[in-house]
């Protein structure tokens, strides 16, 4: 596949990077006490609630899929990850979506603002503010191995409800967003991140990622 991204991978400028604002927020580690993690039947009941369209239940139930067996990975490596909370961050990544196509918004902010106040659980609302764009340098080491980076990753992989590789999740993005220089720009820089963050997890977790299908089907360049 051609590599479209080489000339769309310059920084974001201040003005046009999410949340660079913000101040740098500390990764919500299982040290910092013991935290309520929503089933997988709770979270489609805020599902039902909140009237998530069949699409994108389908797209997050694969996001999930994938955010768990990374998790899962690095649990069995003797990092600190609950598992149970990255498949509930997963699983309401898109809680808002829906709300935000009907009527416009954030759905990443949105989302963390209802996943806090559904759950009590500000590890999974942190992964569901940041699985768009996350606006800091990467964390260095097992760092990476932390919710917000599972469900980022995931979700960069699942394209509507088929696991691809990155470079074809972006091809979608360019094909149906990129009709501006400056989103061109905007979405070479994701892609990027995305890649950083495969690296990342590639060698904390001695696993190549970039051909793993995660079961899905088979994946191809």
């Amino acid at each position: 596949m051609m590599n479209t991204f080489s000339a769309a991978t310059s920084p974001m400028t201040e003005s046009n990077r999410p949340l660079a604002d913000l101040p740098q927020l500390p990764l919500l580690c299982p040290a910092n006490g013991a935290r309520s993690v929503p089933s997988d039947q709770a979270c489609f009941t805020l599902w039902d609630k909140y009237d998530m369209l069949p699409n994108i239940r389908r797209h997050s139930l694969l996001v999930a899929h994938v955010a768990t067996t990374l998790a899962a990975r690095a649990a069995e490596a003797g990092l600190g990850v609950r598992v149970p909370e990255v498949r509930a961050g997963a699983l309401l990544h898109d809680i808002a979506k829906t709300y935000c196509v009907r009527h416009g918004g954030s759905h990443a902010q949105v989302g963390a603002a209802w996943a806090v106040a559904e759950t009590g659980n500000y590890a999974i609302a942190q992964g569901v503010m940041m699985h768009v764009w996350w606006p800091w340098p990467l964390p260095e080491g097992p760092g990476i191995c932390t919710l917000p980076f599972f469900v980022i990753y995931a979700d960069k992989r699942v394209r509507h409800d088929a696991c691809v590789t990155l470079e074809e999740r972006y091809e979608d993005l360019l094909e149906r967003y990129g009709r501006t220089g400056a989103a061109r720009d905007g979405i070479g820089v994701a892609y990027q991140q995305g890649k950083n963050i495969e690296s990342a997890l590639e060698a904390q977790l001695g696993w190549t990622l970039h051909e793993n299908s995660f079961d899905c089907g088979r994946v191809v360049d």
